[in-house]
């Protein structure tokens, strides 16, 4: 069990070094936004084709499979049973069709549009897929896909260095407002760095259980709450001591508040690369509104 590899959350892929790497921080964040906001009130085409884009821009990003395969397959294992729970729920509309007078005999009644596509009933068994059904779990299974596909890969090619000095960036004109902008990217940056750690800790407890052999159905419920309940107290006393040595290292090195002590991690430059991907995004806008729509 290894939850550095098979959970790549907050962890950022150094190498192989892509083109999404080398492109500018605030471009990549405008581009999570867009796929997170891109959704709402789409058509079920629009939210299927965002899928297909994400997973095509990550292949020809050339982001190894190894530190998306693990969750890929999780991801789409639930966005499946998303979907095939979402087809057979119900839609949450109870409308019947009658006509106002009885039809003509011999006269062949035309129904073009068919709202329920797929029914059972038999007995115990009431099955039923309608179009609503369908647009619902399409909604929910892309929805869930999207959101954490598009962050893993943007964590992925991101270094969490980068991603607070792109937001300070952004937010800089709230600091006439007396925002305490670099306060906030400075615990922005502390806690995307910890996050490896908090799974780290979890590792090494997780491993540390296994190995003693536990035989959990002689402990009994009662027995193996308290081992668990034990395990997390660990574990929150081991964060407790990373965080206070994190905050000790900072204090002998004589950091006393963020805006005396800035270290320029990166200097933001928009390049060719990114002139082109806020081209493409505004494209990608354009699109949404004009094909992506509910009703388009």
């Amino acid at each position: 069990m290894d939850l550095l590899r098979s959970l790549p959350i907050g962890l950022y892929l150094e190498q192989p070094t892509t083109w999404l790497h080398r492109l500018d921080p605030r471009v990549k964040l405008f581009w999570l936004l867009s796929f997170l906001l891109a959704p709402i009130l789409a058509s079920p085409i629009w939210k299927l084709s965002l899928v297909a884009l994400l997973v095509i821009v990550s292949i020809l990003a050339g982001i190894p499979w190894r530190a998306l395969k693990q969750q890929m397959g999780w991801l789409l294992l639930a966005g499946g049973a998303i979907f095939l729970v979402g087809i057979f729920s119900p839609d949450t509309l109870n409308v019947s069709h009658q006509l106002r007078s009885p039809p003509d005999i011999g006269v062949e009644i035309v129904q073009p549009y068919q709202y329920v596509l797929f029914k059972i009933d038999t007995g115990a068994i009431h099955l039923k897929i309608t179009r609503k059904s369908i647009e619902s779990a399409i909604y929910a299974s892309t929805l869930v896909f999207t959101l954490v596909y598009s962050t893993t890969v943007y964590l992925l090619t991101t270094a969490p260095e980068e991603i607070t000095t792109g937001l300070e960036s952004l937010m800089s004109p709230l600091r006439r407002y007396h925002v305490p902008v670099t306060e906030i990217t400075l615990t922005l940056t502390l806690a995307l760095r910890f996050i490896p750690l908090v799974l780290e800790e979890i590792q090494n407890l997780v491993r540390s259980i296994y190995t003693r052999a536990i035989d959990w159905q002689k402990l009994g419920l009662k027995n193996s709450a308290k081992v668990w309940l034990t395990v997390s107290e660990k574990l929150l006393e081991n964060l407790l001591n990373r965080a206070e040595q994190i905050a000790t290292a900072m204090q002998v090195r004589g950091f006393t508040t963020p805006n005396t002590h800035q270290v320029q991690w990166h200097q933001l430059k928009l390049g060719k690369t990114d002139f082109l991907a806020i081209i493409l995004l505004s494209i990608f806008w354009i699109a949404r509104f004009v094909i992506g729509g509910q009703f388009a």
